[in-house]
């Protein structure tokens, strides 16, 4: 088999597309590369919607713990304290745990005039139930980050806010906001990367891989056991995520400038080669 006739075969195994039957032996590296990268797109799934739905429960953390309701902080404080004080793995565990103790067939929804009927189990699958987690997990230690750089925005720039008649909603969207974004975004950035990582707990904890579909990490360690050979996809695998690592620096990076665009920027001193041919 050809390396373009493996891309084929396997290229989008891992989310249920091309051949069922994985490879039994006379493994090449183009087989570890492509099966590895298959599996990689659910790694990127996890990290894309997890950082994006927990962005804005991140925020609404962040606000909760600032707030003077104490009926509000307290939840935000403890919700927070809950995820970043507990392993990762045990979160996987517990909730898995808790997904196959729901009704399987659902439960139903009373609304006065009809009642509707919740499915729940897909909760116990991972294209899911893990991304419900890893949400919860990345907005506790999200929402402590931004609510840092909260507590860090200088009270001259409220003040001001004040002093032109910005109140409530408008005064958030435009100053708060924003300011606290670009106070948190480079510890946000770390976050970011961290949450890539994590993902690859996703198949080795509790939730299994359904019709062998697992991620990069499964694949790897597919190779792994079957060539007792640790040193050619555990590299594959640590390549991939150097490259979306340096993928979400530079992604990040620029959303950064971007959020820094009115701040004078430092002229950038170029190298110039000048000989001294007289002292």
């Amino acid at each position: 088999m050809t390396c373009w006739e493996t891309l084929h075969a396997y290229g989008l195994r891992a989310l249920g597309i091309g051949e069922r039957l994985l490879p039994r032996s006379d493994f090449d590296l183009c087989q570890q590369f492509v099966l590895i990268g298959s599996g990689l797109l659910w790694n990127i799934y996890f990290a894309v919607f997890a950082l994006f739905f927990g962005f804005f429960l991140a925020t609404a953390l962040s606000l909760g713990k600032a707030s003077r309701r104490w009926w509000i902080r307290k939840p935000s404080e403890l919700f927070v304290f809950v995820f970043r004080g507990s392993p990762l793995f045990i979160q996987f565990f517990l909730f898995y745990e808790a997904f196959v103790l729901l009704p399987k067939m659902g439960f139903n929804i009373p609304l006065g005039f009809t009642e509707i009927t919740v499915e729940t189990g897909w909760l116990t699958r991972a294209w899911l139930g893990a991304l419900i987690v890893l949400i919860l997990n990345t907005a506790a230690y999200s929402g402590e980050i931004f609510f840092g750089a909260l507590k860090s925005i200088p009270k001259g720039e409220i003040e001001a806010a004040d002093a032109y008649g910005l109140s409530g909603w408008k005064r958030f969207r435009r100053i708060i906001w924003p300011t606290m974004l670009r106070l948190a975004w480079p510890a946000y950035t770390n976050e970011a990367i961290f949450m890539l990582h994590a993902t690859t707990l996703v198949f080795f904890a509790s939730f299994p891989a359904w019709r062998q579909e697992g991620d990069a990490l499964y694949y790897a360690n597919y190779f792994a056991d079957k060539t007792f050979n640790p040193f050619i996809p555990y590299p594959i695998f640590a390549l991939y995520f150097i490259i979306l690592t340096l993928t979400i620096t530079y992604v990040f990076g620029r959303i950064n400038r971007r959020l820094n665009r009115h701040l004078p920027q430092e002229e950038h001193m170029r190298l110039k080669y000048r000989p001294k041919f007289i002292r």
